[in-house]
């Protein structure tokens, strides 16, 4: 009986069933970047860099993003109909060797290589591609034989300078789902991800072509009614794709920053703004979180707080309160740097993360986009360092994605501050993580990978605080956490 009770209390001090909040930004916040391929504007810097100058940019681009705190990447991988990757479905891009079709020379899988460096320094890794897209530039791209355009040209409308799929085709819906059926299945992706570009921002005095499939497939709606439909059912499909193939990877929209203007809908988000999610982009993203068909949101808020007709603070307000059942993060338009007297100012980024760390649902950021933060505007590189993210954060968790229950790591104490650590293969975990307690408030002090056998807090750059404790936690794919373990 001795022996029982001297077990448990020893137990008692490995484990506790205290958890950091789920709502607590110390521990738990997305902090992301958007890297854009189309037209090299993040990366490459160029068409036609030799493989080692490709992966020498990218490793610089990683270390500086993780230099600064961040946590994830949104990767844009399908730009135009195309991919920066191997595939059977859509040709080379253009952005990677100067000629649509054309591998790396020698072949590597880009694609693999930045997920392995990304998820080696604690990162997700979420794959950005654009549903509609196909051409970027009539005029100027390159466009291989094999190119969709040139196959099946039939699926495609031009409008203004660009080739799109055509939203309603069936068709089109079938090919985007077995795109993202490929990256799911090939690629240890956290994520996809599509942006803003649904039917497209309109062009004064031009309409888009789509009268004949609006006649022979309008299922008796309206045209705008049958439009959002084509956007609902693509987003439907996706989501099922996704996770009837890895139920943890997620699904991610950057939708524009305007839902809906209050003249058309009392729950509108703005009074002024001339273009809205839903009456000009065909983009119902409340229907989509209503059904639970994404996991997360990121709104483009690119405006400064004060803007006139589309203020920060109304629109992080109001998304914020509309955020229904799912993960809200916010989009910062960091590249307007210097661009304004406003955004000439070094505290409107400091301004927005603070403002929206303040609401109850947003739970992080994403800058856009990556080539502004080389050369540190408004010294926001530092301010991120120094302030915002001087410790790192894990991701916020996602209750409905997780699948598992993650098992707590085993610590074998070697001296004061170096431990042993053992983790059950019974569970799959995704890094583990040190955690402080100080005064009541959680802190996460270091993110490690997965297969740490041995830490040492002095060699993490961890000073323990005699008031303090200190624990070792597991994260699983989905982000959830184990029961935590006393160091």
């Amino acid at each position: 009986m001795k022996y029982l009770v001297c077990l448990l209390l020893v137990l008692s001090t490995l484990y506790t069933s205290a958890q950091p909040n789920l709502s607590d930004k110390n521990v738990f916040e997305f902090r992301a970047v958007w890297i854009a391929t189309v037209v090299n504007i993040d990366w490459p810097s160029k068409k036609g860099l030799s493989n080692e100058d490709q992966k020498r940019e990218f490793i610089a681009l990683l270390d500086m993003h993780q230099k600064n705190g961040l946590n994830a990447i949104i990767m844009q991988v399908r730009p135009a109909g195309d991919a920066l990757y191997p595939s059977t479905l859509e040709p080379w891009s253009e952005y990677l060797m100067g000629k649509q079709g054309l591998p790396p020379n020698p072949f590597y899988d880009p694609l693999n290589f930045m997920i392995a460096e990304t998820h080696k320094r604690g990162m997700e890794f979420h794959a950005w591609i654009n549903p509609y897209r196909a051409v970027f530039d009539i005029n100027k791209s390159s466009i291989s034989p094999l190119h969709l355009t040139k196959t099946h040209p039939d699926w495609f409308i031009t409008y203004g300078d660009k080739k799109l799929f055509n939203p309603g085709l069936p068709e089109v819906w079938q090919h985007t789902n077995r795109v993202v059926r490929d990256l799911v299945t090939r690629y240890d992706i956290d994520a996809i991800h599509l942006d803003d570009y649904f039917y497209p921002y309109k062009i004064p005095g031009k309409e888009f072509n789509d009268e004949v499939t609006y006649k022979k497939l309008n299922r008796g709606l309206s045209k705008d009614d049958w439009r959002r439909s084509n956007c609902d059912t693509i987003i439907k499909q996706i989501s099922q794709t996704i996770h009837s193939i890895k139920p943890g990877v997620q699904l991610g929209i950057s939708p524009f920053g305007v839902w809906r203007n209050k003249s058309k809908d009392p729950e509108g988000s703005m009074t002024k703004a001339g273009v809205t999610n839903y009456d000009d982009l065909y983009a119902d993203i409340m229907l989509w979180m209503k059904k639970g068909w994404v996991d997360y949101v990121i709104p483009q808020l690119y405006w400064e707080h004060g803007h006139a007709l589309a203020d920060y603070d109304e629109l992080v307000n109001w998304w914020n309160n509309h955020a229904i059942n799912r993960n809200l993060y916010i989009g910062h338009g960091i590249y307007r740097a210097g661009t304004t007297t406003n955004w000439k100012d070094k505290n409107e980024i400091p301004y927005q993360i603070n403002k929206l760390r303040a609401l109850p649902n947003t739970k992080g950021s994403a800058y856009f986009s990556s080539n502004t933060f080389k050369n540190n505007p408004n010294g926001w590189n530092d301010t991120l360092q120094n302030h915002f993210y001087v410790k790192p954060a894990l991701q916020p968790t996602m209750p409905w994605l997780v699948q598992y229950q993650v098992e707590a790591p085993l610590v074998n104490k070697k001296s004061a501050l170096s431990y042993e650590i053992n983790i059950s293969t019974k569970t799959p975990v995704k890094q583990l993580a040190i955690l402080q307690r100080y005064q009541n408030k959680y802190s996460v002090e270091a993110v490690l990978p997965a297969d740490s056998k041995f830490i040492n807090l002095s060699a993490l750059g961890i000073n323990k605080k005699q008031d303090a404790e200190y624990w070792i936690v597991a994260v699983g794919l989905q982000n959830q956490l184990s029961p935590m373990t006393s160091l």
